[in-house]
């Protein structure tokens, strides 16, 4: 018997927690991989794409860890700030004289995510912030317009690693008063020949905001789409062995 076209079936698709998740680039990703997505952030996110919960991450998913709704997700991304330790704001800091008092929520998010018992992974940015350096990822692997490496720790389930692409030039931009071209663009800061917004959007792949502050936050959509794909690949095989 065909089902009334009316009554929609359940959607069976696993659901992802995205913690610290700004505007939506790595839920997109995700999404695009075969995840349904729920984030989180402490801002408000009128631009983000699924549904969220607006309040602090580590506050939200110790709840759901108490309540056992944490259950209900089959993977966890998160993206906690480590102002403290990302390349830029050593470097800065440093040459402005400054200590090191931005926020690091790194080992908090990193506890609360293995009692969860969870599969997840944690991503930064190049620099000193204490991950394991499990899977590294680039805009070159996947033919963008930005290099944005980008650092993944992973815990319960194995992402390959994809080649390193040799770079094919410099990322376009003033560098000490100097102005150099290149095929990628900046995606950080605003002035020194930055990109505008709207080569912004089209070096990410990111299409849904044209707000230069989560656009120059986001990580490209491609980056957690080839984890999401992977993971997802994964289990199937499990499943189909069990």
């Amino acid at each position: 018997m065909t089902q009334p076209t009316h009554i929609r079936r359940e959607d069976r698709r696993p659901l992802l927690l995205d913690l610290f998740s700004c505007a939506g680039g790595a839920a997109t990703g995700y999404a695009r991989a075969g995840f349904r997505v729920h984030g989180c952030d402490i801002a408000d996110r009128p631009n983000y794409p699924f549904p969220y919960h607006r309040g602090d991450a580590l506050t939200y998913v110790a709840h759901l860890i108490t309540t056992g709704e944490i259950r209900r997700y089959a993977f966890v991304h998160a993206s906690p700030p480590c102002q403290a330790k990302n390349t830029l704001t050593v470097g800065t800091n440093r040459s402005r004289g400054w200590g090191g008092t931005h926020v690091d929520l790194v080992a908090p998010t990193r506890a609360l995510l293995d009692r969860s018992g969870l599969p997840y992974v944690i991503e930064q940015p190049n620099g000193q912030a204490e991950i394991r350096k499990d899977l590294t990822l680039c805009g070159e692997m996947f033919g963008l317009g930005v290099i944005r490496h980008r650092n993944f720790e992973v815990s319960g389930c194995t992402i390959i690693q994809p080649v390193h692409v040799p770079h094919r030039g410099r990322v376009r931009g003033y560098r000490h008063g100097r102005f150099y071209d290149g095929p990628y663009v900046a995606a950080y800061g605003n002035g020194g020949g930055k990109p505008t917004v709207p080569e912004l959007q089209a070096a990410m792949g990111i299409t849904w905001t044209n707000v230069r502050e989560e656009l120059t936050e986001a990580i490209p959509p491609a980056y957690t789409e080839h984890i999401g794909r992977a993971y997802l690949a994964a289990t199937t095989r499990l499943e189909m062995a069990a």
